[in-house]
């Protein structure tokens, strides 16, 4: 399963998604003008990042049902 490189995507999509998270909770507790600035548009990319990583995780669940692994 670890080998199948769209089980390799989803994992990736994940932590892009974890990643972009942390970074908008960091600007958010830290306040500032870097929150004013961007806190909407990196709120937008994880929103992004997120259905691409469900995307894939539907994705890889259904050919793994399909092929009977």
């Amino acid at each position: 399963m670890t080998k199948d490189p769209l089980f390799i995507l989803a994992a990736l999509a994940c932590l892009l998604v974890l990643g972009i998270l942390l970074v908008g909770i960091g600007g958010f507790a830290k306040g500032g003008e870097f929150n004013r600035k961007h806190a909407n548009r990196i709120m937008r990319y994880r929103i992004a990042a997120q259905f691409l990583a469900v995307l894939l995780i539907v994705g890889f669940v259904a050919l793994r049902k399909l092929s009977g692994n």
